[in-house]
């Protein structure tokens, strides 16, 4: 039987690696390829064709549509960006609120953490539970102490703002199971 079945089998042709074909093949999968995003190929600021050769190869389809402008991308953050951001996270998490025994992050003040990618500076914006909050003058100079604490920060930037109003809504899942709001 086994004589019946092998000969019963369809020739499967075999491609050498030194073939035109196996060539092509493996010029298409071999050398560092850089992995592109729709955005960085068909986002506003970037042309199909980079300077000094041709187009990168993208089998994806224009994503925008013709006559429309390409919506807003938000710009990447570096590895570097991420950790101090995560490290002014974390130590954000260390200031609690002095009437509310939550930490400000989980809270919901804090509406942003930008790091600038050539200086390591920090910019972050804030928002007190109200106007009149008997720390507005001194929670900013806190938080703005504590992320300079941070190793590769050189400088922070706190800015309070009101708009948009701070609501309950802002605070985190934990936070309001935790004070038996959810």
């Amino acid at each position: 039987m086994d004589g019946e079945s092998k000969s019963s089998l369809p020739a499967q042709p075999i491609v050498p690696p030194d073939s035109a074909a196996g060539n092509e093949a493996s010029a298409q999968n071999s050398g560092p390829r850089t992995a592109r995003l729709p955005h960085e190929i068909t986002g506003p600021g970037h042309s199909q064709e980079e300077p000094g050769g041709p187009p990168p190869a993208n089998d994806q389809p224009n994503q925008t549509a013709p006559n429309q402008p390409a919506p807003a991308q938000p710009q990447e953050l570096s590895i570097q960006q991420k950790l101090i951001q995560g490290k002014v996270i974390a130590a954000l998490r260390l200031v609690y609120d002095p009437e509310i025994p939550v930490n400000i992050y989980d809270l919901g003040l804090i509406y942003g953490v930008d790091v600038d990618p050539q200086t390591n500076a920090v910019h972050v914006r804030m928002t007190l539970t109200a106007p009149g909050c008997p720390v507005a003058g001194s929670l900013p100079a806190e938080v703005q102490s504590r992320i300079e604490c941070i190793r590769d920060i050189p400088s922070a930037e706190v800015e309070l703002v009101w708009d948009p109003p701070w609501t309950k809504d802002r605070m985190s899942e934990e936070t309001l199971l935790a004070l038996g709001l959810a």
